[in-house]
């Protein structure tokens, strides 16, 4: 295949969060042109404030649910899409990469793969709330609008998060949390969030990483990237950009970040196919 052009994106939510929490980049790159997907997890088709009802949809959920749901999704497209997932819509990225799918991939503040072992203060003190309690794990599992503002929005006003937390924040599946967060490396064989490192087929990916993230600092993104760069062929590349948060796709700036990750896709989405 040559003279290959992406004439679609796929935009993966993360936890605590939902499609909406997309709008701004839908808006932006469908200015461009673009046709942009934002599917939501099995359930999650309903409004932030029907979620926060009915928090049995959030509880049970399943990643290879979620998996199967978004490539049945992207099976029907024409042409591979560009897919792009923030925070454990990065772990879902990886995922559908490492399935063959998608033309290119970008993620903003991953949650790791299985074997990142990497594991920040701040990404402990951001998880607490959830893994404090035991009973989480079977139950959807949300933050306090406190929790939310160290975790999330650490270089927003306290006043600029509540309004963030007003708008997007729902609770999510505690069992996520504890299966794939702190403890996912202590548990034996493979897990939901295994990927094969060393698969040279998949398609060009990228790491952003900001600066500042409390629940998925730099170092985490920079292991993950490190152990697809040190295994795979296909070609993995790294970008942090400094002072910015895990809400760094909605914060002040959030352009910026989209036309890194867009430019990066576009550009590599083309070589890789021309190599097919």
């Amino acid at each position: 295949m040559t003279d290959f052009i992406p004439d679609t994106i796929v935009l993966v939510h993360g936890l605590w969060m939902t499609p909406r929490s997309w709008e701004g980049w839908v808006a932006h790159y469908e200015a461009q042109g673009y046709n942009v997907l934002t599917p939501a997890y099995p359930g999650f088709e309903i409004e932030v404030e029907a979620l926060r009802e009915n928090p049995d949809v959030i509880a049970n959920q399943t990643v290879p649910g979620i998996i199967d749901h978004i490539t049945a999704l992207i099976n029907e497209l024409d042409q591979p899409p560009i897919i792009m997932g923030h925070s454990f819509g990065g772990t879902i990225t990886q995922l559908l990469l490492d399935r063959g799918l998608g033309c290119s991939g970008v993620v903003i503040d991953s949650a790791p793969t299985e074997g990142v072992r990497v594991n920040p203060v701040s990404q402990a003190r951001s998880l607490f709330p959830v893994l404090k309690n035991p009973a989480n794990r079977h139950r959807a599992a949300g933050f306090t609008p406190e929790e939310f503002h160290y975790a999330f929005t650490n270089t927003l006003s306290k006043e600029e998060s509540d309004k963030v937390y007003d708008r997007y924040h729902i609770a999510a599946p505690g069992s996520f949390v504890w299966e794939f967060g702190l403890f996912a490396n202590f548990k034996p064989g493979k897990q939901d969030t295994w990927v094969n490192y060393g698969n040279d087929d998949r398609a060009p990916l990228l790491f952003i990483a900001g600066g500042a993230d409390h629940i998925m600092p730099p170092s985490v993104n920079k292991s993950n990237f490190k152990h697809w760069k040190k295994k795979s062929k296909a070609l993995t590349e790294f970008h942090e950009f400094p002072g910015r948060s895990h809400w760094t796709c909605a914060e002040p700036g959030w352009e910026e970040i989209a036309d890194t990750a867009l430019s990066w896709a576009v550009v590599h989405a083309s070589a890789h196919a021309s190599q097919a």
